[in-house]
C-alpha cells in the first residue's frame, strides 16, 4: 500500500507557515523573516518514503489585497483550498482568530466537502496552533476550546515549529490521513521550483532583513544568468556564476537599496551568497544589479513576466 497526497498550508500572515513547511520537509525551501507577507508564491516541498509521498505547499498569508500582486497572493491561498488532501490551517497564540473571517468560512465549508478530483476523498482539516512556546498553558487551553467550537471537525495540533515541538506527531497524523495513491512526482524530487527561483528568494529574504518600511515590498528579484560550471583545478566542487537584478518601483528606492558607496547592496550580496552556497553545496560567484521598474506591483504584464500566473 502506497499513500500520496497534497498537504496545503494556509493561514494569516506571520503565523509561522513557512517555518512549519521547512520543519516538515526537512529542508529550507521557504524564506523566513519576522515580517508579514514574506511568502509571495505557492511553494511545493516533497517528502518521500518507501510507502508514501507527501507534497506540501506553503502559501502567502491571507490578506485583503491593495494592489495586483497581493490579489495574486490571495489567489495562491484560495487555490490551496481546492486541491488539498490534507489542509493545515495555521494560527498562533498571538493571532486574531476572527481576522479574515471570509477565508476561514471557506475552510469550514471545505471540512465537510468532497473532493471532485478524487470523487470519494474528503479533505482532512488540521488546525495548527503555532508558537506555543510563547504562551501559558491556560491561554493555550482557552485557544483549543475556541478552535474546537470554530472547527469542530478539525484535528487540533498545538506546536512550536521553530522549536520543532509537536512536529513528529503532526507528521505521523498527516501520513495517516493520506489516501492510497501512487506517487505524483519522481521519488528523488524535492520541489517543483527551478534553481533560479530559490536564488531569487534567498536574495529577497536578505532584502527583507536589511531594509525597513515599504522598501522590501517594492522589490522583485530576477535571476538573469545562472551558469553551473564543472569541477576544475581552481574550483574542485565546481562554481555557480549568477547575475541577478533587484527591481524597485522608484528612483529613490534604488538609491536606498544600493546605499552609500554601494555598501548596503554589498551587504545583501555577501549574505545572500553564503546562503546560496549552502543551498547548492558549492562555491558561488554572485553579481547584483539594481534597476527601476515603475509600479510593477500593479501591472498585470510585469507580474506575469516575474512569474505570477494572473488570469
Amino acid at each position: 500500500m502506497h499513500r500520496s497526497g497534497f498537504v496545503n498550508i494556509v493561514g494569516n500572515p506571520n503565523v509561522g507557515k513557512s517555518t512549519l513547511m521547512n520543519a516538515l520537509v526537512g529542508e529550507r525551501l521557504s524564506i523566513i523573516t519576522s515580517k508579514a507577507q514574506t511568502t509571495r508564491h505557492r511553494i511545493m516541498g516533497i517528502v518521500n518514503g518507501e510507502d508514501f509521498q507527501i507534497v506540501y505547499s506553503d502559501t502567502p498569508g491571507v490578506l485583503k489585497p491593495n494592489y495586483k500582486l497581493q490579489e495574486q497572493m490571495l489567489e495562491f491561498s484560495r487555490g490551496a483550498l481546492v486541491d488539498a488532501d490534507v489542509l493545515l490551517y495555521v494560527t498562533d497564540v498571538q493571532d486574531t482568530p476572527d481576522k479574515n473571517a471570509d477565508f476561514l468560512s471557506k475552510v469550514k465549508n471545505m471540512a465537510g466537502s468532497t473532493r471532485t478530483t478524487a470523487g470519494t476523498q474528503t479533505p482532512a482539516v488540521f488546525l495548527i496552533i503555532n508558537k506555543i512556546d510563547l504562551t501559558t498553558p491556560e491561554t493555550l487551553d482557552n485557544l483549543v476550546v475556541y478552535w474546537q467550537k470554530e472547527l469542530p471537525t478539525a484535528q487540533i495540533f498545538p506546536i512550536s515549529a521553530k522549536e520543532r515541538f509537536g512536529i513528529d506527531q503532526l507528521f505521523a497524523a498527516i501520513k495517516d490521513a493520506l489516501p492510497e495513491c501512487p506517487p505524483f512526482f519522481d521519488k528523488d524530487q524535492l520541489t517543483d521550483k527551478p534553481a533560479r527561483f530559490f536564488v531569487s528568494e534567498i536574495i529577497r529574504e536578505k532584502i527583507l532583513l536589511n531594509y525597513d518600511k515599504e522598501i522590501p515590498y517594492s522589490t522583485e528579484v530576477e535571476v538573469e544568468a545562472f551558469k553551473d560550471e564543472p569541477e576544475s583545478q581552481q574550483h574542485p566542487k565546481g562554481l555557480i556564476r549568477i547575475q541577478a537584478v533587484i527591481y524597485v518601483e522608484r528612483d529613490s528606492q534604488k538609491g536606498i537599496i544600493i546605499g552609500h558607496q554601494g555598501m548596503a547592496l554589498k551587504k545583501v550580496g555577501s549574505s545572500a551568497r553564503k546562503d546560496i552556497e549552502a543551498f547548492f553545496a558549492k562555491p558561488v560567484f554572485l553579481e547584483l544589479f539594481v534597476k527601476v521598474d515603475r509600479d510593477w506591483r500593479s501591472s498585470v504584464g510585469r507580474l506575469k513576466h516575474y512569474g505570477y500566473d494572473l488570469t
